[in-house]
């Protein structure tokens, strides 16, 4: 049976902890008993854990063998920020897919007091991607940035850059990223999309325009549709 794998919130050599709501779940809706092992995520790496001591404030393991981690491509993930229900979603899915970093992005599009309350969501978007991290049994969730300016991601630094544009008939998100060796930042805009303004600064910085296809998408249903076929493509 595969085991359970958690992400420590203490680590230090071969010891790890789980405190806080994550061991008072551990402890007393799982039932976690002394000497029960788990996989536990620290410092980067998956270790088998063995559960030394528990109680609902805190589960100790002691760990030992290093264990198999996916190999998980370089993606950045800039999310033009949109309604926090359904920005939850997406991150938990492009979570669970690979993504190895995202960025909430404030385009010119992006609804002013959804942009003031950004900053304020970060925490629970970082928790959201833990949650989804342990259920996908990645090593590490991704990195979730402060929310940033669009003009401050325009020359961030990577191997290639490319946005989704509604207004791109020739080239595909696929022919876009065919060929990727090294490290990708991908940009899903805002409901109702870039505009002409951003689409021309994208260019001249560089960025490749590509297409999901001929259908207008919702952002949340882009951002999981551009994050699967790149990890299908690069992998």
């Amino acid at each position: 049976m595969t085991r359970r794998r958690w992400i420590a919130d203490q680590s230090s050599g071969n010891r790890a902890a789980l405190v806080g709501a994550n061991a008072e779940h551990l402890a007393r809706v799982l039932r976690a008993r002394v000497g029960q092992e788990f996989d536990i995520a620290a410092e980067g790496r998956v270790r088998r854990g063995r559960v030394i001591s528990v109680t609902p404030e805190k589960v100790e393991f002691q760990l030992g063998e290093e264990l198999p981690a996916l190999a998980l491509p370089d993606i950045t993930l800039l999310l033009a920020i949109f309604k926090f229900d359904r920005m939850e979603w997406a991150i938990e899915k492009v979570t669970e897919l690979g993504v190895t970093r995202i960025v909430p992005l404030i385009a010119k599009r992006t609804d002013s007091r959804l942009a003031s309350a950004a900053a304020k969501r970060l925490e629970r978007w970082r928790r959201v991607a833990r949650e989804a991290t342990q259920q996908a049994r990645r090593a590490a969730p991704p990195e979730i940035a402060a929310p940033m300016r669009f003009q401050d991601v325009l020359a961030l630094p990577t191997d290639r850059r490319v946005v989704l544009s509604e207004g791109e008939d020739q080239i595909s998100l696929k022919q876009a990223v065919t060929g990727l060796k090294g490290a990708l930042a991908l940009a899903v805009g805002p409901e109702g999309g870039w505009t002409g303004e951003e689409e021309r600064a994208f260019r001249e910085h560089g960025w490749i325009a590509a297409s999901l296809g001929p259908t207008i998408l919702r952002v949340e249903t882009a951002a999981i549709a551009a994050a699967s076929i790149v990890i299908a493509q690069v992998t």
